[in-house]
């Protein structure tokens, strides 16, 4: 464990386990990045391969002080559309006073050893993870021409696509992977499987 930093962030709880790596990914609305987490997963093995999505503790929390459907609030709805908007400005809030606040819940009583955080946004998200992590965190861009994003659905939403839960990271600079999810399938495959070929090397 050589490439761990010896001291842990303020405030950071350490976990029973060590994740080697966390692969850190992020992309605009519509990039299916919740199905290739999915297949990531399964062709790691779900106990290797654990997906963290953000969001479900910022949905969660969100639920419990709004009495809100949590469930609901989970699924790609027209009851989370409803209350997106609102859900982005009250987790910002928390941001600012916590930037780790949903990092740290996410990676609470996680046992594999391969970590999927599939909906990174921000900026303090990757330096959360690269603070805790040092160099096991890789981080993984999913990128889209714009016709390939209406295709599968997405139409542009004032407010919410121009928000920095939606453009936190354009600018972020060099990504370990980029992952190009135009449509086509076999170039798809063929990055995926590199990526799948670069966790094994670290197990």
């Amino acid at each position: 464990m050589s490439a761990v930093i010896a001291e842990w962030p303020q405030n950071q709880t350490k976990h029973r386990t060590f994740p080697k790596p966390v692969l850190s990914a992020s992309g605009r609305a519509h990039l299916c990045l919740a199905s290739r987490s999915r297949v990531l997963r399964s062709r790691l093995g779900e106990d290797v391969c654990a997906v963290l999505r953000l969001s479900g503790p910022l949905k969660e929390q969100y639920a419990q002080e709004h009495g809100l459907d949590l469930q609901r609030l989970l699924d790609a709805s027209a009851y989370k559309e409803a209350y997106r908007s609102d859900m982005i400005r009250w987790g910002e809030e928390k941001r600012q006073v916590d930037p780790g606040f949903f990092c740290r819940k996410v990676v609470e009583g996680v046992f594999q050893p391969v970590w999927l955080v599939s909906d990174t946004r921000r900026v303090s998200d990757i330096q959360w993870f690269r603070e805790a992590y040092g160099a096991l965190t890789q981080t993984v861009r999913v990128v889209a021409l714009e016709q390939s994003r209406q295709q599968r659905g997405w139409v542009f939403t004032a407010g919410v696509d121009d928000a920095e839960s939606e453009c936190g990271l354009d600018n972020f600079g060099a990504f370990d992977w980029v992952v190009e999810n135009h449509g086509d399938e076999q170039r798809l495959e063929e990055q995926l499987e590199d990526l799948v070929a670069f966790v094994h090397s670290r197990l």
